[in-house]
């Protein structure tokens, strides 16, 4: 399998944290922070709404919430316009739906979207002193296009989409093979999102996991010894 994909806007920041990964730490120690993408660093909410009702209007449906639409999000693009269509009261399995949404979301993918206040201060904290990646449902290529827009890709060494070879979340498989590619343990890997699939990835990779609850796919639930949640971006660096 070609996991060239992993190294393609990190290569250029690979240097910098060879030393981390190399110097001796204790076992105890996050050594790689893996970042969901929607509403964990950015809120994407409005213009993922705005391209699902595009969707919707267009085969005669009816138009649904933007926090209806939030709720839906979470595990890729396919599923997301199945739920839309079928909120919508139109057939979920609709020809030509999914394509078409990925033209209406690409025409809008940052109108409305911005980091969450306090993210790139995050990130500026981290940055310097442990490896960062994004695993995200969101395809790859508007994912690249969004953290390039937002000036937010140069904090990445690997970005993972969710139409990869190494498939979607929750499967592990994006987890684990950002893990390997840093040379890191996954158990010394931190994965921070915001909704169940995040937890669920975690659980199944063996990794960590920070919840933040100011995202809107954010759920409360039970917990187990080890998993956090932070109600603030500025929270993330403490629980790691």
């Amino acid at each position: 399998m070609d996991f060239s994909f992993l190294k393609r806007i990190g290569d250029r920041q690979e240097e910098r944290h060879v030393s981390c990964l190399d110097a001796a730490q204790p076992s105890g120690m996050t050594r790689l922070v893996v970042f969901d993408l929607d509403g964990t660093l950015v809120d994407s909410k409005q213009d993922l709404a705005n391209a699902a009702n595009a969707l919707v209007e267009e085969l005669g449906g009816r138009r649904l919430s933007e926090d209806a639409v939030a709720e839906m999000v979470g595990e890729g693009a396919a599923v997301l316009v199945r739920r839309v269509l079928a909120g919508g009261h139109l057939d979920p399995g609709t020809p030509g739906a999914l394509p078409r949404f990925l033209e209406l979301y690409d025409a809008r993918l940052v109108e409305h979207t911005r980091p969450y206040d306090g993210v790139v201060e995050m990130l500026e904290a981290l940055h310097p002193r442990l490896p960062l990646a994004v695993l995200t449902n969101k395809p790859q290529a508007a994912t690249e296009r969004l953290l390039a827009a937002l000036k937010l890709d140069r904090f990445f060494q690997q970005v993972v989409g969710g139409d990869t070879p190494l498939g979607r979340k929750p499967h592990p498989g994006g987890m684990t093979a950002i893990a390997g590619h840093a040379g890191v343990p996954i158990e010394a890997t931190a994965l921070v999102g915001d909704s169940p699939v995040d937890l669920e990835t975690a659980r199944r990779a063996g990794s960590r996991i920070v919840l933040v609850s100011y995202g809107f796919g954010f759920r409360p639930g039970k917990l187990r010894a080890g998993e956090q949640v932070v109600a603030e971006p500025s929270g993330i660096a403490a629980a790691l």
